[in-house]
């Protein structure tokens, strides 16, 4: 089992270290790690934030860990060698158009959480967002009106297949799970979301036991805090999905325990070989202190053991381990808790 491991920027390398550990101590047959330099660490290095030796890893690779990319001494470089560049070029180059997100509450974390408790207590949801498309890959610039103003110019849009692909994951993920699927758009002013709308509709028509709903996304942001527990799975663009998946982790109590997955079509010998990462960013204000909670890309490992390798009763025991570890109060500082990095780390490969 081929892993590239790319910790990046920040805190990256922290939280990867952890996870990686959490890996090493299943003892799983044949697990060969390889590390590549990505994002910042990458330009400084290398010139590029993902240079072609890394892509070329990450290419020949069954599955990736990927920690975390961003560096402000970066922000004034040229847009194509800041480091965020490199994620975004790992998917379009590996084809990873689907990603998911999942959202749930742990078991005496209610209080941590933005929402009531006992609303809390309800969230149980996935967000699987589309990867490849939207804004942030169609095309853009700024240009000079007549009149002397400048004007920045994004263009949205998705083709029907771009659409059908990622619908079909949807679907396939709320029949796994309870059998209820709610498409967020903006059909109402976006011609954009109109084609989406449409084609989730005709892809739906292949699942008649997996009930579709649709909603607004500004509709789906204020539902998402009123009543998260009516959420199944949540399928949406690329644009909307950033948003929203931020928006659920604050739901469930912190962003540094929400993990994910992004997969293409491309097979590995036991599953889809993907990209796994826990969705904080760099967080470049607390890196190098041992202060970041590495849950995040704990329970990122254990999505790759299961969705890359079939190993469900291995991620099993790391999704129990993490839940164990909360429960008996090893908390962060993003969860009120005085707990470092490695200390939850190891708290967590006691309880393994």
């Amino acid at each position: 089992m081929k892993i590239a491991v790319l910790a990046g920027d920040g805190i990256g390398p922290e939280v990867t270290a952890e996870a990686v550990a959490v890996l090493e101590a299943l003892r799983l047959p044949g697990m060969v790690l390889f590390e590549g330099d990505v994002g910042g660490a990458a330009y400084r290095r290398h010139g590029h934030p993902l240079p072609p030796e890394t892509l070329e890893m990450a290419k020949a690779s069954d599955a990736i860990l990927f920690g975390a990319v961003g560096d402000p001494a970066c922000d004034g470089l040229d847009r194509h060698l800041r480091p965020e560049q490199a994620i975004l070029g790992l998917r379009k180059e590996l084809g990873l158009f689907a990603n998911l997100r999942p959202a749930r509450m742990f078991n005496g974390l209610e209080g941590a959480s933005a929402l009531r408790p006992e609303v809390a207590a309800t969230i149980d949801l996935l967000i699987v967002r589309e990867l490849n498309g939207d804004v942030y890959f169609g095309e853009k610039g700024t240009r000079t009106l007549e009149d002397g103003r400048r004007q920045g110019w994004d263009m949205m849009s998705y083709a029907e297949d771009e659409v059908r692909r990622i619908a079909h994951v949807g679907f396939r993920a709320a029949k796994g799970r309870k059998g209820r699927l709610c498409s967020v758009d903006k059909a109402n002013v976006l011609e954009t979301s109109q084609l989406w709308r449409d084609v989730v509709i005709e892809v739906g028509a292949d699942y008649p036991d997996v009930a579709l709903s649709h909603m607004y996304v500004d509709n789906a942001a204020m539902q998402l805090v009123r009543d998260p527990g009516a959420f199944d799975v949540v399928l949406t663009g690329n644009l909307f999905g950033d948003i929203l998946s931020d928006q659920a982790s604050m739901c469930v109590g912190s962003i540094g325990l929400l993990a994910s997955a992004s997969l293409g079509a491309e097979q590995n010998q036991w599953g889809t070989r993907g990209l796994y990462e826990p969705i904080h960013g760099s967080a470049p204000d607390i890196a190098g202190q041992g202060k970041a909670n590495p849950l995040a890309a704990i329970l990122s490992a254990a999505m790759m053991l299961r969705h890359s390798f079939a190993m469900d009763a291995a991620a099993d025991r790391i999704e129990t381990a993490v839940a164990r570890t909360l429960a008996d109060g090893v908390f962060g500082a993003d969860l009120g808790g005085n707990a470092g990095t490695s200390t939850i780390g190891q708290a967590m490969r006691d309880r393994l």
